[in-house]
Formats: structure tokens, sequence, C-alpha cells
């Protein structure tokens, strides 16, 4: 089950307008390794011009993904990973995952062959995008780079290469009970439903759902709700919104508990995150 195929709202179709802007992309299924690939590490960039929505798919290389401008999203199974300029995500090869880029997404990746490198870890990971590590990638893309020079790129990239201490991700629970939450959520995640009107609407005890919530997300039902808001909000940061009309459109009463709320999950408030 997935939130509203990971949309923040700014950047969903809106109601009565066709699907004409949304560029559905299908790419292959590979098993880890399925191509032998003649490179250690391999980048790409994309000027993401219209909202695309990534069909589920896996490559045969592990995939760093991360984000020049702009944020976008990655779900692989219950967990959808916000992708920004300074986090980003690993994903090991064959970890079929899909995702959702917004219009105006400056979009990077880099591929990295199994033969040569092995994955940072068992399964998907945060990374920190930090600027050497973007200035290394960049040069690595460069046409002028030599064949000694991208060896020392790639031994530094691979030196420094390792999981982040934060990490920007939801846990979307599975279970049928909860299905009219997520759903609510996703379509408008300022949604106001509190846990006792839940509880009577689905017939269940408030208790009831918060056991479930912690169950399939680890969090309770008010920590989960927060933390949905604030991948929402993260993309309208990157998109350039106000701090106080993000904090209504996501659905906080003020500007302070937004900011209470984004610092729990980021580490830190929403204008430092929109600085880096």
């Amino acid at each position: 089950m997935s939130i509203d195929n990971h949309r923040p709202r700014s950047a969903s179709r809106r109601a009565g307008e066709s699907g004409d802007d949304v560029d559905t992309r299908s790419l292959p299924i590979y098993e880890a390794g399925a191509i032998d690939v003649p490179f250690v590490i391999a980048g790409m960039y994309e000027n993401v011009s219209r909202d695309t929505l990534w069909e589920e798919h896996s490559h045969p290389t592990h995939e760093l993904l991360w984000s020049e401008r702009g944020a976008s999203s990655a779900n692989i199974g219950p967990r959808i990973w916000t992708i920004t300029p300074a986090i980003a995500l690993w994903i090991p090869a064959g970890v079929r995952h899909s995702g959702w880029t917004p219009a105006g997404t400056l979009l990077r990746a880099a591929q990295f062959s199994i033969r040569s490198v092995p994955s940072i870890s068992p399964g998907p990971v945060a990374v920190e995008a930090s600027p050497l590590l973007r200035l290394l990638l960049d040069r690595l893309t460069a046409a002028d780079i030599d064949a000694d020079s991208r060896a020392m790129t790639e031994t530094m990239v691979l030196d420094i290469l390792a999981p982040a201490p934060n990490e920007l991700l939801l846990r979307v629970p599975e279970s049928p009970l909860l299905a009219p939450i997520v759903a609510a959520v996703g379509a408008d995640p300022s949604d106001a439903t509190q846990l006792a009107e839940w509880a009577k609407r689905l017939g269940v005890s408030a208790r009831t759902i918060t056991r479930a919530f912690l169950a399939e997300t680890g969090v309770g039902f008010a920590r989960w709700i927060a933390t949905a808001r604030v991948q929402h909000a993260i993309t309208l940061l990157a998109q350039g919104e106000g701090i106080d009309e993000i904090a209504f459109t996501v659905g906080f009463r003020s500007s302070s508990a937004f900011g209470t709320a984004f610092r729990r999950v980021t580490g830190m408030s929403p204008g430092r995150f929109r600085e880096q």
C-alpha cells in the first residue's frame, strides 16, 4: 500500500485535470549482476520537466539517488524514502522500487558495479550527500577525466560512502484496519481527524489503532501522522514555498508546532533544511 503514489498535494493532479502532465515511466526488472557493466561507478542526471511516476523496477547495479535541486521519493515495499540534495538513498542491486519525482527536480543518480563495489548495506539505506561526495561524483561525469584520475576519484567515493545517521523514512502500514487512515492522509496531509474519531469510524478502540500503528510502523498514531506531514512538507520546501504556508498546508496549527515536528523527524529546523 502506498500514500497517493507518494505525491505531495502540490505535485498531485488537481481535480478536473487530466493525467497528461504526468510522465509515467516503465523500466526493466533486473536481478543483481544480471548485466556485467564496464564501469565501477557511472553517473547521470536529468532535469525533470514533468511530474514523473517511476513504475516498479530494479537495477543490475547498486544505485545511489539524490537531488541537485528539489525533492523526490522512492517506495520500497511498505517504506517511503524522501530524497533531497542533502540525503541520498542507496538501493542495493536487484531491489525493486518505484518513485515519484515532481517537475522542476534536478535528479542525480550513480550506478555501482556489484563486481567492484560491495553494498554498503544489505538493504536500502540513507546516505549523507555531503558536499565532498557530490563533488567527487560530479568529477566522475566529466568528459575529460583520464583513467588514473577516475580510479583515484572512485576510490575516494568508496572511502567516504556510508549510511547516514538520519534518514527521511515513512513506514506505511498495510493492514486493512489502517488503510482508511493512510488513504485520508495521502489525499490530504492536513486531514485533522483525531484518533478518537477514527476509532469511532472504524468501530474499534483508540488503543487498538495505536497498537496497530506501533506493530506495523514502530510509532504511534500521532507520530506517524506528523512524519507523513513532514515528508509532504519537505517537497514543498524544495519548491520554495513559505514556511508558514507549508505549515498550514500540511495540517499544523502553527509554524512553531510544524518546526517542532520537523526537527523531530529531520534533526534540524525547516529553515536550516532548506539552506542545505
